[in-house]
């Protein structure tokens, strides 16, 4: 999973920098759904202009609510600089020089600030609706790599994370060999990934037409004979015994049964491990987030921010294989963003056909927001003329929660 850095990263920028310079023509290009023109959102072409208009500032996402067990012990680390200072709030009035301060804040404003409030009460009764329900009221679907843009890790193996920012890289590296060994343990142990390594999928439903959708509490996967080694990873392949219709069903099995380990635990990856592994996870990934200097605790002010709201969704496309994947977004304690049908591996197909699955699940008449750090998604989201948000460091995770905070995305 190779990681792209650019060579015109933008040096971190301040909170109130960031939100001075976000155009109108950015949020234009956000709002329009036929995409005329493709745009690359990146704080280095901001200009500092704002419509007159009567953007909220939404309130702080309640974290805790979305937290998982571990994290608590994780994030507590989070840079407060994140918050939107008054100052840079002030400037969403057409004259910085007469603005008002929050304080001040119209009626309105606090009712589209009760309202966007509200939202969060209202998400476990969203996730308890039928999947077409929640699709046909969306608005927004936002797209996110996940190594170096959410997390990071494939930067701590190479040791260039180490290298950018002047870290030890004998810890760093010696931090993502331990993450990575956990991840393995995880897939291997109980995601069957011994089985499934061979018979990769893009998501967990691929092979699920193969089910027929017997009892699987008696069912012993380790005595029924099947092997992945020698199959097509493709469905549908020859008949025979690799890719016949009986291999097949074995093959669905398996990734039935991941969808029911991942659910049970997706809150709790703590289960899955002995109790020495699960304080060895918290005290790495609390190691691994003062490395990173917040990294993912950054990050995830956003994705929860987008959760928040009714119309949105937050989607995974990630170059890892599916089952090491969903051991990691276990591992970092990311379950609870990403339900399991919301990810998607693009090690087979790429990620422009990741994202014309998604398009075509989703449809037409919403509007796709791409946020990663490598050309592959970039690429992508200009074939299909969605915005792209890159992230090369931790100013321009800040300036995306800004962006989110002020109803520009």
């Amino acid at each position: 999973m190779p990681h792209h850095s650019s060579s015109t990263n933008a040096s971190l920028i301040s909170t109130s920098s960031a939100i001075a310079n976000i155009p109108a023509a950015a949020v234009a290009s956000i709002s329009n759904q036929d995409y005329p023109t493709y745009t690359i959102l990146g704080q280095n072409q901001y200009q500092a202009c704002y419509p007159s208009s009567n953007f909220g500032v939404t309130g702080q996402t309640n974290s805790d609510a979305e937290g998982t067990t571990l994290a608590a012990t994780t994030y507590q680390s989070e840079k407060p600089s994140v918050t939107v200072p008054a100052p840079a709030a002030q400037r969403l009035s057409s004259d910085p020089s007469t603005s008002p301060s929050l304080s001040q804040t119209t009626s309105k404003d606090a009712d589209d600030q009760s309202r966007k409030n509200m939202t969060s009460k209202n998400r476990g009764k969203r996730k308890a609706d039928a999947t077409s329900s929640q699709d046909s009221e969306l608005e927004r679907v936002f797209l996110w790599d996940l190594d170096e843009t959410i997390i990071i890790f494939h930067s701590l193996l190479t040791g260039s994370y180490a290298q950018k920012y002047g870290k030890d890289p004998t810890v760093v590296i010696g931090s993502g060999l331990t993450m990575e060994e956990m991840i393995f343990e995880v897939a291997d142990t109980h995601l069957f990934f011994n089985d499934l390594e061979e018979c990769d999928q893009v998501h967990v439903e691929d092979v699920a037409s193969d089910d027929n959708g017997q009892d699987l509490s008696n069912y012993s996967f380790s005595t029924d004979g099947f092997s992945g080694s020698g199959g097509s990873g493709s469905h549908g392949s020859s008949v025979g015994v690799q890719g016949g219709v009986d291999w097949m069903r074995k093959l669905a099995f398996r990734y039935r049964k991941v969808r029911e380990i991942y659910d049970k635990h997706k809150s709790n990856v703590g289960g899955l491990l002995s109790p020495q592994r699960k304080e060895a996870l918290q005290r790495l990934r609390a190691e691994i987030e003062v490395l990173t200097d917040s990294w993912l605790g950054t990050a995830l002010k956003s994705l929860l921010l987008i959760q928040s709201r009714k119309n949105c969704v937050n989607v995974l496309i990630t170059t890892t294989q599916l089952v090491p994947a969903l051991a990691k977004v276990l591992l970092y304690g990311l379950g609870e963003i990403f339900p399991i049908e919301n990810i998607y591996s693009a090690t087979k197909i790429g990620k422009e056909s990741c994202f014309e699955r998604i398009v075509s699940r989703f449809g037409k008449k919403v509007t796709y927001v791409v946020i990663g750090d490598g050309r592959d998604e970039e690429i992508a989201a200009k074939q299909h003329n969605m915005p792209f948000w890159r992230i090369t460091n931790h100013g321009d995770l800040v300036s995306l929660h800004q962006a989110l905070e002020l109803d520009f995305l």
